[in-house]
């Protein structure tokens, strides 16, 4: 048992530490967008589109990973942005990351779109900690002719959640996965010490982040 454990814990670490050194505060917007494009392409993208339109942020993962042998782990990071009234707020970067126990092998790399439907939500990426499922609600998004059949687990959620993933898990799930703030990808982004709060305060007009902005009014555009 002891070496199944070290085994896992290895897995996701070699895993977890490509994704991170990989990534900066302009290559997470820059595999955003191609996210956001991926996703637009999709058949069930005007219910994703709904959903988004009325939602109070959106956060994107560009890439997740998950590893594990029985023991596993996930990591990724990634940006908010808040909206009201139709304008854009931000970015605040952050970071995702869990562990899990129970029947899995292999790895998987996912994508993540988080529709924050609330300001309980937003609330969530503010503070420097949050596990998901057990301070937040969260649940999978509403799919399928505007999910007529919600689920009581939707009805309760402050957060939906897509994917797009590839590999050997089936499904994803976010249940006890913490979220924090990523003071070191909002330094390199905003040039000094800011909180995610002032951060999601200022109008996202900075040239880095409008074709993000761009690429997600178009898929608002399919909302029905």
């Amino acid at each position: 048992m002891k070496k199944i454990f070290a085994l896992s814990i290895l897995i996701a670490l070699i895993f977890c530490g490509t994704s991170s050194a990989a990534q900066t505060a302009d290559s997470i917007i820059s595999d955003a967008i191609s996210m956001i494009n991926e996703i637009s392409e999709q058949d069930d993208a005007e219910d994703m589109a709904d959903t988004l339109k009325t939602s109070h942020a959106v956060a994107l993962v560009p890439t997740m990973l998950k590893a594990g042998f029985i023991i596993g782990g996930e990591y990724g990071e990634g940006l908010i942005l808040k909206r009201e009234n139709g304008k854009w707020y931000g970015p605040s970067f952050y970071n995702i990351g869990g562990g899990s126990f129970g029947f899995q092998i292999g790895a998987q790399k996912i994508s993540l779109l988080l529709a924050v439907i609330n300001e309980r939500g937003v609330n969530a990426f503010l503070s420097s900690r949050t596990k998901l499922g057990g301070d937040i609600g969260i649940a999978a998004g509403p799919s399928g002719r505007r999910a007529e059949a919600a689920t009581d687990a939707q009805a309760k959620a402050s957060i939906y959640s897509y994917s797009i993933s590839k590999g050997l898990f089936a499904g994803v799930s976010l249940e006890g996965s913490v979220i924090s703030k990523s003071v070191k990808r909002n330094k390199e982004y905003w040039g000094d010490n800011i909180t995610a709060d002032e951060a999601l305060k200022k109008p996202a007009n900075d040239k880095r982040i409008l074709p993000l902005i761009e690429v997600l009014e178009k898929l608002l555009k399919k909302s029905k």
